[in-house]
């Protein structure tokens, strides 16, 4: 594999000109079909082996890295989300973020650096000093550490100890999902505060932050046309510096408790989607199928995107090392008792073919909106439309992609195929959470 260029995976990624008007419209059986062949692909791909792994692999010369950090912590939980948290007990978390912080020492005995770092969870910000004491602690460790980028909910926006994370934060992304009062209830996020009571708590503290990304929510049950074209008309006068619009994200293992429940029939997301793109690209830059950014060049918010290698500490966070996907142990006990004695915390690792990385770059690409036939002989040592001659074809024939006249190097990604994008990735994420939540299910009460 040629030398990892961060430049050319960032330039790989670079978002979308403006545009007008979208035809981001595509048939259900269209959108049937991309979400039954992604399915084949993830049911085959995405079964992870048992491995207790003693140390990671050592960093490559002339790989980039970005480093991610869990904080699996929650004072409430929310009923459709997946991700790895547990209930917030002060004295579990101290003891979280200490062995947090070994393992990120560990890490950089290893002689491992990295280019940025994102932090993720459960709420990230549940406790700000150890997460300050964290972050402070990353940029003495590792530093070409360039940007950080960190999740919180709205209601920590408010917080006047928000301030002790000024000049240690690049991006804050708040997980906002709707100005509603309606949805906010219904997703038991009213606990956060009213949809004005979060934009002005948002509106105060952008100051404080490089950049505030705010995430948003579409295919809510109820969530009709007005109320959405309603939030994006708060937005645009929030006006943050960048905008993340998922997809509600139903998993075989949330199923049961959000379908019929806050799950809008699916036929209805493409409509919406085709609103989200006629009313944010009058003045943001499409960064990704489901990311907006002020300018061209944002941190995106989806970090495997702009990195194709990664590493993560924590109980729970998953690693893309070389042709390898690690993810550590999902029991807090089991975590701190490895980290403790100066073991690895992996318990999971998959091991990923050739043509299976290639086709997975190619989804981020279609997804980010700009296919690199130059990315992938310098960063792969491959020729794309040769590697993957179905792949392309196919995009091709279902008016996802076509040749830019102006740029034999980039394919152009119509809205159609950034609608496929986003569906596929969807359907990514969605197996990574039932993949959590199979992690998580043999998990007794002294694991937690």
């Amino acid at each position: 594999m040629e030398e990892r260029s961060t430049e050319t995976i960032r330039n790989a990624y670079k978002g979308n000109v403006k545009h007008g008007k979208s035809e981001a419209i595509a048939p259900k059986w269209v959108l049937q079909s991309t979400e039954a062949v992604m399915q084949y692909y993830l049911d085959r791909d995405l079964t992870l082996d048992r491995c207790v792994l003693e140390k990671f692999p050592l960093p490559q010369e002339g790989h980039k890295y970005m480093l991610y950090a869990h904080i699996p912590f929650c004072k409430t939980l929310c009923s459709y989300c997946t991700f790895h948290r547990f209930l917030f007990k002060e004295h579990k978390a101290r003891e979280y973020f200490v062995n947090l912080r070994k393992e990120m020492e560990a890490v950089r005995a290893m002689g491992y650096d990295f280019t940025s770092m994102y932090v993720g969870g459960g709420t990230t910000t549940v406790l700000m000093d150890e997460l300050a004491k964290t972050l402070e602690l990353a940029k003495k460790l590792f530093p070409s550490i360039k940007e950080v980028s960190v999740e919180t909910d709205p209601q920590i926006m408010g917080d006047p100890q928000i301030h002790m994370l000024e000049g240690l934060v690049d991006r804050m992304s708040i997980g906002v999902q709707s100005f509603d009062d309606g949805i906010l209830k219904m997703t038991e996020r009213d606990k956060f505060g009213t949809g004005q009571e979060v934009f002005e708590n948002i509106a105060k503290a952008q100051e404080l932050f490089p950049i505030c990304n705010v995430d948003m929510i579409f295919g809510f049950r109820g969530q009709t046309d007005e109320i959405l074209h309603r939030d994006l008309e708060t937005l645009l006068k929030l006006s943050p510096r960048q905008i993340t619009t998922y997809p509600l994200m139903v998993t075989s293992q949330t199923k049961r408790s959000v379908k019929d429940s806050i799950a809008a029939p699916h036929d209805i997301m493409a409509g919406q989607y085709r609103m989200i793109l006629d009313m944010l690209t009058e003045d943001y830059t499409q960064l990704s199928a489901w990311a907006f950014g002020k300018s061209n060049n944002e941190g995106f918010d989806e970090y495997v995107i702009d990195n194709d290698e990664y590493l993560g500490v924590g109980s729970g966070a998953f690693s893309f090392l070389g042709d390898s996907l690690y993810v550590n142990t999902f029991s807090l006990r089991r975590y701190n008792e490895r980290i403790g004695s100066g073991n690895n915390g992996v318990e999971r690792r998959k091991v990923f073919g050739k043509r299976s990385i290639l086709q997975y770059r190619l989804l981020l690409q279609l997804f980010a909106g700009r296919i690199s036939r130059k990315y992938f002989k310098e960063v792969h040592g491959v020729d794309l439309d040769r590697a993957l001659f179905k792949e392309v074809l196919a995009l091709k024939l279902a008016g996802a992609i076509k040749e830019n006249p102006e740029d034999h190097d980039r394919f152009i990604v119509t809205d159609k195929g950034k609608l496929l994008g986003l569906v596929m990735m969807k359907d990514f994420y969605s197996a990574m959470d039932n993949i959590r939540a199979e992690l998580r299910k043999p998990l007794k009460e002294a694991d937690m």
